[in-house]
């Protein structure tokens, strides 16, 4: 066993094990143990493109599903083009009005493109032969009944390009953290304290790229009216995570 390996272990045994997490920032928030766990271990909280400990990602234990990274697209149509749209209109046409926010458009939920197919919003992810990863809108896939009054004419098209994750950029931000010595979780046990720590093998971009094509790795946009942060969230259910681990202790 690695000396990093070995040291993450003891902090575990230390500082984690037996222990149950102190909620911190946004009580509602999945990842709310996240900067106790990170204290606790010995990590910086988390904010540099780069593995957590001693070339390891670590990753909390979460209800469904965890994050791989919140990583913007380096392209999105309302930024990058001269289509006339901000970000305030994107939201309005491309997304859906929360009635539990006031109305409060988004784009999230069900506007959120996935690889599956066309949604009800006229939107799929789409993956090219280069690895460049698509958000897509098709007009003649949407099926609100008042596109016609929602969607701009100019914007009435197929195919249209809404946000791009190009290759290369996605590569550096995966690899930089999962594929140096792999990636570590610790888990919760059923009373509510930590109870093991399971660690998983590096993830290259090649395999990643695959786990997106099939849908298992999925853009989770949290985009909303009245924050600048785009949340663009890429995460894979908690059975996935926990098909990968090799060790646990």
């Amino acid at each position: 066993m690695c000396d990093g390996k070995q040291i993450i272990i003891d902090r575990f045994n230390a500082n984690v094990r037996g222990q149950r997490p102190v909620a911190q920032g946004n009580a509602k928030h999945d990842g709310k143990y996240g900067h106790w766990l990170e204290r606790k271990m010995g990590s910086a909280i988390d904010g540099a493109n780069e593995a957590d400990l001693f070339g390891y990602e670590m990753k909390c234990d979460t209800t469904s599903k965890t994050t791989f990274g919140d990583w913007s697209a380096d392209y999105y149509i309302f930024k990058h083009t001269n289509s006339g749209l901000n970000r305030s209109q994107f939201l309005l046409i491309f997304g859906k009005p929360n009635m539990k926010k006031k109305g409060r458009p988004s784009w999230s939920g069900e506007p959120c493109p996935k690889i599956t197919g066309y949604n009800r919003f006229g939107q799929i992810l789409i993956v090219d032969n280069d690895n460049n990863i698509y958000a897509v809108y098709s007009y003649s896939k949407d099926l609100r009944t008042d596109k016609e009054q929602i969607v701009p004419t100019k914007l009435q098209q197929n195919y249209l390009i809404l946000a791009k994750w190009g290759a290369e950029v996605i590569k550096k931000k995966l690899e930089r953290k999962f594929n140096q010595k792999g990636w570590f979780k610790c888990k919760l046990g059923r009373n509510g304290t930590y109870e093991k720590i399971a660690f998983g093998a590096p993830i290259n971009i090649d395999t990643w790229i695959e786990l997106v094509k099939q849908g298992i790795v999925f853009f989770d946009s949290g985009m909303y009216e009245g924050n600048i942060r785009p949340y663009s969230q890429w995460r894979a259910n908690n059975s996935f995570w926990d098909s990968c681990i090799v060790e646990e202790y």
